[in-house]
């Protein structure tokens, strides 16, 4: 029995292990380095967010989840706080929270607001690729 409990608590870390190989790159937003991913023709994706934003509390594990996948292991993610960010948001003509944007490069290639479907959210995502 302690052997096959130590067989499957190997495989739970090696299963976290491998999840988290593929996890995109989250930082805060620094137009420095946005510019240099759109250089550079990643795929970025913008999450507009607020700490208090029932919305964007529903997005993150969704976004958490969807990123985590192999496909979007070199996607750029850049977080914006609504709160303290307005020139960032006057810069993306973005004035709601829980907006998603998405680039490839320096090109838009969509964004959305207030949306908590995982699958509208992957198909806004894989615009990126």
């Amino acid at each position: 029995m302690k052997l096959l409990n130590r067989f499957i608590l190997c495989m739970l870390l090696a299963m976290s292990i491998s999840a988290t190989a593929y996890a995109a790159e989250i930082t805060a937003y620094d137009r420095a380095q946005f510019l240099k991913a759109q250089s550079e023709n990643k795929p970025i994706l913008v999450e507009i967010t607020a700490p208090w934003c029932p919305t964007c509390k529903v997005q993150k594990p969704i976004l958490e989840k969807l990123t985590g996948q192999p496909q979007f292991k070199d996607l750029k993610i850049f977080e914006v706080d609504f709160d303290s960010k307005k020139d960032v948001l006057q810069e993306l003509k973005v004035n709601k929270q829980s907006t998603l944007i998405v680039y490839k490069g320096k090109t838009e290639q969509g964004r959305s607001t207030g949306d908590t479907n995982e699958a509208s959210i992957s198909a806004l995502i894989n615009k990126s690729l």
